[in-house]
């Protein structure tokens, strides 16, 4: 109604508003002219009445009685034009259209009601056409998407980018599973996200400008989506938030493994954290949280499995078969496996024993899986440290002995934990390029293996045969590229201190490739 007031046919007749601003805020539907005391079984809800009033109630008690069926129609606004029966409003309007929350504008001079009809009807028609044409737009751009196959967290962001508000797109366990929100408000959005969010689904009061949409297809429901407050839009909020519904139900449909949630969500999760993608422990704490890892009070470890590839939903259920919860990416740099948060209880030991259910679980093909485990921490910087350690020590493992899966930790590893905890020093990276430098350029002028096999002597100390297995060589061509090694970096390879700072060096190297 407040835009209405603003017309220009409006202010030609001099209103004058009673009522308080709430008033003013009620929608108008469409307007309706009459002067007739039986009007209000005319309405549906949502009009603005013009009248002049010349065939209402005499009697106040019937005039007050008129006034509470208008409101009680749904009446949107009572406009009264002075002048042609009334000169002023009467007082018993005034009261009760006060006392029911009814906006009441007098217009002291007179128009012509059919022009004010016309201005409102246009700008209405307006409006929804325009809505007409916002739907239309989110409908074509969404289903776009899903003919497109656009992941999850694509759609997502589309969708909070359209309503200009945080999106989640939640689990039926009302985990985040793949979200939207600008860095700083990730605290106050995620927060007892699980919470809050089943209090918003039994109770919507709580949090009565959450907008949740359900994400079903065929009789299945796999989540929902979750808008928070923002602004209106054109096509509607709830509109735009069902085509993104669709769009990611026609996605999962289509999803033959029906792990694309977790592959896209969760991964892209845990690379934002290692890379540092956060603005504070607290708001990433909190996004963790509400994507199924409890923090507090639990015992966290970062866990790598390589060798053998990892499905991205595999990872939770492992953990809950030792009464925990696991969040799962990839390892950077492409190899195989996957790199997982892991949240135990405090109760559970995380021995070998414990360790090697978690790598078969994970995988059907766990023989060939080595499992590198960090050191176990108390919060999420102590756990993304740990899960680099886990990174680290994955790269510089060495060669798997026997069946597995093997467990390897980094307490047994101390020069891998040093070189994490130091890995961003300008000085250890200094060292690591000066020794090595002449054999990166070696292998990338000639596509060589200098590197691997300069590891895999340095992994096999004393023990050429062995070295020169674990470099599929024979031990002639072995020994032709040590002696090149040799020769390139200027230094004697069976002097100890030169073997260590070359293995500090490849450390080094493989800590920050990605």
């Amino acid at each position: 109604m407040r835009e209405v007031l603003e017309l220009d046919a409006f202010a030609a007749g001099m209103p004058e508003v009673f009522g308080g601003d709430a008033a003013l805020d009620a929608p108008v539907r469409w307007v309706h002219v009459s002067d007739s005391a039986g009007v209000a079984r005319l309405l549906d809800g949502g009009e603005l009445l013009l009248s002049t009033g010349s065939s209402w109630p005499a009697e106040p008690a019937e005039l007050r009685a008129f006034i509470g069926e208008l409101a009680d129609a749904g009446l949107s606004c009572l406009v009264l034009e002075l002048g042609t029966h009334y000169r002023y409003v009467p007082a018993v309007v005034l009261t009760a259209a006060r006392e029911r929350g009814l906006a009441l504008v007098a217009l002291h001079r007179e128009v012509k009601f059919v022009t004010l009809t016309e201005h409102v009807h246009r700008r209405i028609i307006d409006d929804q056409s325009a809505a007409l044409r916002a739907r239309e737009e989110v409908r074509t751009r969404f289903t776009a998407l899903a003919l497109r196959g656009s992941p999850a967290d694509f759609i997502v962001g589309q969708l909070a980018q359209t309503l200009q508000a945080p999106v989640v797109l939640e689990s039926l366990g009302h985990d985040v599973v793949v979200a939207d929100a600008p860095p700083a408000l990730e605290e106050e959005v995620f927060t007892r996200w699980e919470v809050r969010s089943r209090i918003a689904h039994r109770d919507p009061a709580p949090e009565r400008d959450w907008l949740i949409v359900p994400v079903e297809a065929r009789g299945i429901r796999w989540g929902y989506l979750v808008a928070l407050p923002g602004p209106d839009h054109p096509a509607g909020r709830a509109a735009v938030l069902e085509q993104g519904a669709i769009a990611l139900a026609l996605g999962r449909l289509t999803d033959a493994e029906g792990d694309e949630w977790a592959r896209v969500g969760r991964r892209q999760l845990i690379d934002g954290l290692l890379a540092g993608r956060f603005t504070g422990q607290a708001g990433a704490t909190a996004r963790v949280e509400a994507a199924g890892l409890p923090m507090d009070g639990a015992q966290l470890f970062g866990v790598v499995s390589s060798g053998v590839e990892v499905r991205a939903d595999a990872a939770d259920p492992a953990a809950r078969a030792l009464g925990g919860r696991a969040l799962a990416g990839a390892i950077p740099g492409g190899t195989p496996g996957a790199a997982v948060l892991l949240s135990l209880p405090q109760r559970v030991r995380f021995d070998d024993d414990a360790a090697r259910r978690f790598a078969r679980a994970l995988t059907p093909h766990a023989e060939r899986t080595v499992l590198s485990v960090g050191a176990a921490a108390q919060s999420l910087d102590g756990a993304l440290a740990s899960l680099q350690e886990a990174i680290d020590l994955s790269r510089s493992a060495g060669d798997r002995a026997g069946r597995g899966p093997q467990i390897r930790r980094v307490e047994n590893r101390p020069l891998a934990r040093f070189v994490t905890a130091l890995r961003d020093d300008h000085r250890l990276l200094d060292h690591g390029e000066r020794m090595l430098s002449p054999l990166i350029e070696y292998d990338l002028a000639r596509g060589g293996d200098l590197l691997d096999v300069l590891g895999a002597m340095l992994a096999h100390p004393g023990n050429r045969t062995a070295a020169a297995t674990a470099s599929h060589l024979s031990r002639s061509v072995f020994y032709q590229r040590i002696a090149l090694i040799q020769e390139l970096l200027g230094v004697d390879l069976d002097d100890g201190e030169v073997q260590a700072a070359l293995h500090l060096a490849l450390l080094v190297r493989r800590s920050t490739a990605r």
